[in-house]
């Protein structure tokens, strides 16, 4: 085929061609300045919001060492609970309540004696206490433990620091004494941080704040703050969807990600090293691919203050944000670090800039758009007689007005298109449809050429139908077979078959020719319940009108059979032929003598049997064919299948 285009086509490359050539170097200039500006600033806006998220954790830390301050100069909490129990459970609630993002605050003492206001806010720490519902605070005492009646309980409070629920809890297995807060305190004698550690009562990882005493270096007051509530703070999804922060320690330890999948990893390890015997290593990139960059930078003397390093990370550019977060003197050695792609930051401003460059590329769309008009003028009726000349081959022959063009000879072409139209259709009414669409394809007769395949072939018949035709009118009687008639090949078309022939008051079905059906012997039998079905509808309705029921009987086989066109040179029927059809025909007369109305052969029983109900008749003899015939009524669909 020789090479060729649509006329718009030429035109619009004409058009678009010369547009690029003058637009393109200023369009890529705009780009390439725009793209910097962008990054400038993603980078600035990163290092804002990033200095915010950090900010934010660090007044976490700074809320709870202010608190613990302020608790260990009060008197009151010098002597241990039960003294003064109630005062002190109103001063930690108000700590609480002033520092939201800790997980309780709590005082040990060197008898033993403990006392611990807990939020329970989160859902899990009221699980892990069984905790009533309405509790927003829970308290844990245990006080007399030299003594033989020890008191050990937890109380619950609502919002309103009433109470709403009290039972005894394990003392023996807590000893504020063994704790790791209480241990560093006592042994440094000023304020300290611990952690990640598995908190005694809620036992979740945790970090704490502690501080002894002015007066008695031997009581500790500390405050939990769970990695949970950590993680929480660290989300820099404000940044970017991608973005992620984390804290790790002096020893590069990983202390909290803002990923939930790594927090959750992270938070299965410590629940695990609940007593903190055996340190737990997260020092390796299998936690977070940059903690080894971050680790090495942090080293650097040039990030000794905190910094914004530009790094290629995971195949891709990424901003990495690195801050220390110690506090008061505590926590020394944390680093906060957000890592973000570069893409992520830039995204909004790209998009602004490619918003800008879209309106100068306006022009050339324009250019374009006006082409495509110019030569559209032209050959719209062009594309408009392809359609109709591929609708008509795909057989969509309904009747359509003639396309109406400014050129004569177009219009001359629209005129012959319908009138191979009209011929076509009328042809497609004699002829299956899909013969018609193989004979007036490219490939013609050969698609059409006789050959043995397998089929399976329906044949019907109406029951007296000389009578029926005697006792009415000629014109009543083809008013109602036509009825009959279009009834009957809708549903075949329905099920996929191929009305070859009206035979008088019968009709010949076929299936897996002329178009290829894998369940050709399925379809069948469902196009044949489905025929009865209807004609019994049919019929139902015939008697209301006056008309003649038409009792109809049918007969379904399936085999081998020479399909194809078959007649003279200058005239030719598409059918079938062979045993296979002659079995067809041979059962649709036997429901006379069985009075039945689906009779199918063997072949279709070991081809369905799985999958509809089929009545066995035996064998019988047929008419015309020396070997008997295993009879079957087709009764329904297997109720199986229906289910």
């Amino acid at each position: 085929m020789r090479w060729s285009k649509p006329l718009r086509l030429h035109l619009g490359v004409l058009v678009v061609a010369s547009l690029l050539c003058t637009s393109t170097p200023i369009i890529w200039l705009a780009f390439r300045q725009g793209s910097d500006a962008a990054v400038s600033a993603g980078v600035q806006q990163m290092r804002e919001m990033s200095l915010r998220l950090i900010e934010g954790y660090r007044n976490t830390l700074q809320g709870g060492t202010e608190a613990v301050a302020l608790a260990s100069t009060l008197p009151l909490l010098a002597s241990p609970p039960p003294q003064d129990i109630a005062a002190k459970q109103q001063f930690f609630l108000e700590i609480l309540r002033n520092v939201p993002n800790a997980t309780s605050i709590y005082t040990g003492y060197p008898d033993g004696s403990y006392l611990q206001v807990i939020n329970t806010e989160r859902r899990d720490v009221r699980q892990t206490l069984a905790a009533p519902d309405g509790t927003a605070f829970a308290i844990r005492t245990i006080a007399g433990r030299q003594s033989a009646d020890v008191i050990s309980t937890l109380r619950f409070l609502d919002s309103q620091a009433r109470p709403i629920g009290e039972r005894d809890f394990d003392y023996a297995s807590f000893d504020p004494r063994q704790r790791p807060w209480y241990q560093s305190v006592v042994q440094d004698g000023e304020p300290v941080s611990v952690g990640p550690y598995v908190a005694g009562t809620l036992k979740v990882p945790t970090l704490t704040i502690a501080a002894p005493m002015q007066d008695n270096a031997q009581v500790v007051v500390g405050i939990n703050i769970h990695l949970q509530t950590i993680s929480r703070l660290l989300d820099a999804q404000e940044i970017s969807p991608r973005a992620r922060a984390y804290i790790i320690d002096d020893a590069d330890d990983l202390i909290a990600h803002s990923d939930p999948a790594t927090m959750n990893r992270l938070l299965g390890i410590w629940s695990k090293n609940a007593d903190g015997a055996v340190a737990v290593d997260t020092t390796t990139d299998s936690y977070d691919t940059s903690l080894e960059t971050v680790a090495r930078l942090r080293r650097d003397p040039a990030f000794a203050n905190g910094g914004v390093a530009r790094i290629d990370l995971d195949g891709e550019r990424q901003i990495l944000q690195i801050a220390p977060v110690g506090v008061s003197g505590l926590f020394k050695g944390s680093v906060a670090a957000i890592v973000v792609p570069l893409e992520d930051l830039v995204a909004e401003a790209n998009r602004l800039l490619l918003h800008n460059l879209l309106i100068a590329a306006a022009f050339v769309i324009a250019g374009v758009a006006a082409s495509v008009m110019l030569s559209r003028m032209v050959s719209r009726s062009l594309y408009r007689l392809a359609d109709e000349a591929r609708r008509i081959g795909d057989l969509d022959v309904g009747e359509k007005g003639v396309s109406h063009s400014w050129i004569s000879e177009i219009n001359t072409l629209a005129s012959a298109l319908a009138a191979s139209r009209h011929a076509i259709s009328q042809f497609a009414l004699y002829v299956p449809r899909e013969v018609v669409r193989r004979i007036v394809s490219p490939e013609g007769r050969a698609v059409v050429k006789a050959q043995r395949q397998d089929v399976t072939v329906l044949f019907t018949d109406i029951r007296d139908f000389t009578t029926i035709s005697e006792q009415h009118s000629p014109e009543d009687v083809v008013d109602t077979l036509s009825a009959y008639f279009e009834l009957l090949n809708t549903i075949a078309e329905r099920n996929g078959g191929t009305v070859v022939q009206y035979l008088g008051d019968s009709i010949f079905v076929m299936w897996n020719a002329p178009v290829p059906d894998v369940g050709h012997a399925e379809n069948g039998c469902r196009c044949a319940l489905a025929m009865k079905a209807a004609v019994d509808d049919l019929n139902e309705a015939n008697r209301q009108n006056g008309r003649p029921a038409l009792i109809t009987r049918f007969g379904l086989h399936t085999g081998p059979a020479v399909v194809g066109s078959f007649g003279a040179i200058s005239r030719q029927q598409y059918t079938a032929m062979g045993d296979t059809i002659n079995v067809a025909s041979r059962l649709e007369g036997l429901n006379k003598e069985f009075n039945t109305s689906i009779l199918v052969s063997a072949a279709i029983h070991d081809a369905v049997a799985d999958r509809f109900d089929l009545r066995p008749l035996g064998l019988v003899q047929v008419k015309g064919r020396a070997e008997k015939v295993d009879l079957w009524e087709l009764v329904g669909e297997s109720r199986r299948m229906q289910e």
